[in-house]
């Protein structure tokens, strides 16, 4: 039979009827300090921060490594998400963290992941500190990496001047000189989401330009130029363009220009795991952010084309929800 200080202890372990999980249990009550999580999450940003924040609050024990660089990091404000409209990106993250700190299931780790194994029960994953931690789940919410053009003042630019989506800024620079780098269809593309924007729009090709007679005519009909000079670099001032400037000397005054780049994955964990990518480059996901590879999930920006907060936030919150469902489905 139990004492009345060992039942009180029991009984102090109960939340709404369930049991803590015995990983958690001590003689103090507190979590224990080992290497074995439930879940790893790498990559600790908006997606990385929702997804911790629902399976904390499942009483998950989870990890998540971040190594402090998002990729909006020179963005000055972000819009578009309620409640957090004009608010800085890196504020929001800040609030976030705070957040998520709060829940004693949740541990932050400032490092980076450098490699992943499939092991017994689950995963194992190295830092380039030379620690290893476990987990029985994986989540990755670790971004793309957004490849520069070798002009002088472009990366300067990325994010506050130089744009890649005008739901997040276009409001911002509204009837403004406006600019698109980028040539063919990619520009017709792109030139034609940009006009319900400004009416001051042109497309730098640098270089000849590969859009078609017919296309060069519907730009004519919009308003739209065609300017075909190469770029030598971007004169800007902390970041905001100024003028445009050409190989042969020439300038054109700017304020805002547009650019879908390249990228890569930001981490090759979930390809060396096996994680499929799709062609244009993304981590394959199913609805419930599930990868190819089972057990191991992905989230933000580096499974979508929709590079926003609140979709990070969205896709992470729903990242976090499947994946306790998922464990508990196999312990029950």
């Amino acid at each position: 039979m139990l004492s009345r200080a060992e039942f009180i202890s029991q009984a102090s372990m109960a939340i709404g009827g369930l049991m803590i999980p015995e990983w958690m249990q001590t003689k103090s009550g507190k979590m224990k300090q080992d290497n074995r999580y439930d879940v790893i999450i790498i990559g600790g940003s908006y997606a990385g921060l929702a997804a911790g924040m629902a399976l904390g609050r499942a009483l998950r024990r989870v990890l998540i490594i971040d190594s402090g660089m998002p990729c909006n990091r020179q963005t000055p404000h972000s819009h578009n998400f309620l409640t957090q409209d004009g608010t800085p990106p890196g504020e929001i993250a800040r609030q976030a963290r705070k957040q998520v700190e709060a829940y004693d299931t949740v541990e932050f780790l400032n490092d980076r992941a450098i490699a992943g194994r499939k092991a017994a029960g689950g995963f194992v994953i190295e830092l380039s500190t030379g620690k290893e931690f476990k987990a029985r789940k994986l989540v990755f919410a670790t971004g793309i990496k957004d490849e520069m053009p070798a002009i002088p003042g472009f990366a300067e630019s990325w994010g506050i001047s130089v744009l890649h989506c005008p739901y997040c800024h276009g409001y911002e620079v509204r009837q403004q000189p406006t600019g698109i780098l980028a040539n063919g269809e990619p520009a017709v593309e792109l030139a034609t989401l940009i006009s319900n924007w400004t009416n001051n729009l042109t497309v730098y090709t640098n270089g000849t330009s590969t859009i078609s007679r017919e296309q060069a005519a519907r730009f004519v009909k919009h308003g739209i130029a065609i300017n075909e000079s190469v770029i030598e670099k971007i004169e800007q001032e902390k970041g905001y363009i100024q003028n445009m400037v050409f190989g042969n000397g020439e300038k054109a005054p700017l304020k805002a220009l547009y650019a879908r780049l390249p990228f890569v994955q930001h981490s090759g964990i979930p390809a060396a795991l096996g994680c499929e990518i799709t062609p244009e480059g993304y981590i394959k996901t199913d609805p419930a952010q599930r990868t190819t590879v089972p057990g191991v999930f992905a989230c933000g920006d580096n499974t979508s084309r929709m590079r926003t907060v609140a979709n990070a936030v969205s896709s992470g919150t729903t990242t976090g929800i499947a994946l306790n469902r998922e464990l508990i489905e196999e312990s029950f």
